[in-house]
């Protein structure tokens, strides 16, 4: 099994797409990108720990690969809005996505780079990834557990 790193936004909104790809064996919301160690949702909320919502998605290498995974990231969210994701406002909605090695960046930069020369002018931060921390219960599948669809995201072709 493989894992990759995505920050979109609410997590609840990515969790609910990526894990709709055949070979995704789980996606667990979660923050990275800050200082706090095991921050919590009201911290990250009130902009105390540099966090970004984040989730963590294993993939079964052999079903599916990182630059699937990474692909639909881009198309499910805006990665041209900084400092929110739709309606959604403040630093942990940030668009960002943190590898795990060399080849995960050069993925995400060569789809950035296809994304701007087709005229998208991309904000998502690409960062070494750093300590996961998994989000509280109540916020993993979110939407399984709650009915309704996300309204913090929608699927939008880009490539």
């Amino acid at each position: 099994m493989k894992k990759g790193y995505f920050a979109g936004g609410c997590f609840w909104g990515v969790e609910h797409y990526l894990q709709k790809i055949p070979g995704v064996i789980s996606v667990v919301s979660g923050y990275m990108g800050g200082e706090e160690e095991n921050p919590t949702y009201e911290q990250v909320k009130a902009h105390l720990t540099g966090h970004a919502e984040t989730v963590e998605v294993e993939y079964d290498e052999n079903l599916t690969d990182y630059e699937t995974i990474a692909r639909m990231f881009f198309e499910i969210h805006d990665p041209t809005q900084v400092g929110h994701q739709g309606i959604d406002y403040g630093p942990q909605y940030r668009s960002e996505v943190f590898y795990l090695d060399d080849e995960q960046r050069e993925i995400v930069e060569r789809l950035i780079a296809i994304l701007v020369e087709k005229g998208y002018n991309v904000a998502t931060k690409v960062t070494p990834a750093s300590t996961f921390w998994r989000a509280e219960e109540y916020h993993q599948d979110y939407f399984e557990h709650n009915e309704g669809e996300p309204d913090c995201h929608f699927y939008t072709p880009r490539f």
